[in-house]
């Protein structure tokens, strides 16, 4: 079995940790399994061989012994799946962990995405300046709701799952704006699985990617 994902040669984020290939890479690190890196450029997410694994022409993807899949949800799910490492074996958990998955693409990413487009894609916008306390009002409202629901846990559901990587991945987002600090304990939860060995490994074989020479 031989596991490949591609990911930005040159990530817009420098190396940060907000690429969606650090997700595939946390998972991948969380379940031990050894994994190679296909590097694109954004002209060649855009050729003929990108657009037949990923029709979209985005990163990451994931190939698997003739299995080629695209979307981080759909990748760290099958992940969980195929290996023991981040779902429940209980049935009732696994169910728990994974619906928590689809909360944090379905209900909390969307509000943060819109945020980042407010500020940093539109913020020169005439409108931008109605618009921004309105979209940060709409991610306060998610982790508020959030914040309550995981109280002073260290996990959203007994021991750390794909929920919270997943969770986390897509809080880290939120943190340039300031507002995750607004709420403590969602912030102390981003740090606890920040601290994950499997999160360190993945940030810094990303890192490595930006940060080494330009080829040539």
């Amino acid at each position: 079995m031989s596991i490949t994902i591609t990911a930005f040669e040159r990530s817009p984020d420098g190396g940060k940790g907000l690429a969606r290939d650090t997700r595939v890479r946390w998972a991948l690190e969380e379940a031990g399994q050894p994994y190679a890196v296909r590097l694109l450029s954004f002209g060649a997410m855009k050729e003929a061989a990108h657009l037949a694994l990923n029709p979209f022409g985005q990163i990451p993807t994931y190939e698997e012994d003739g299995l080629a899949l695209f979307e981080t949800g759909a990748i760290v799910f099958h992940i969980a799946q195929r290996f023991a490492g981040l779902l429940p074996v209980d049935a009732h958990a696994r169910a728990r962990a994974i619906t928590w998955m689809f909360a944090a693409l379905n209900t909390v990413e969307p509000p943060i995405l819109d945020l980042f487009t407010a500020r940093i894609l539109e913020g020169d916008k005439p409108w931008a300046a109605e618009r921004l306390p309105l979209v940060g009002d709409r991610v306060r409202s998610r982790l508020r709701q959030l914040s309550a629901r995981l109280g002073d846990a260290d996990w959203l559901d007994g021991a750390f799952s794909a929920g919270d990587l997943m969770m986390v991945s897509v809080l880290l987002r939120a943190r340039s704006s300031g507002i995750l600090a607004e709420f403590p304990n969602l912030a102390a939860y981003v740090a606890r699985g920040e601290a994950r060995p499997a999160y360190r490994r993945a940030f810094a074989a990303q890192l490595a990617v930006n940060t080494a020479p330009p080829p040539g």
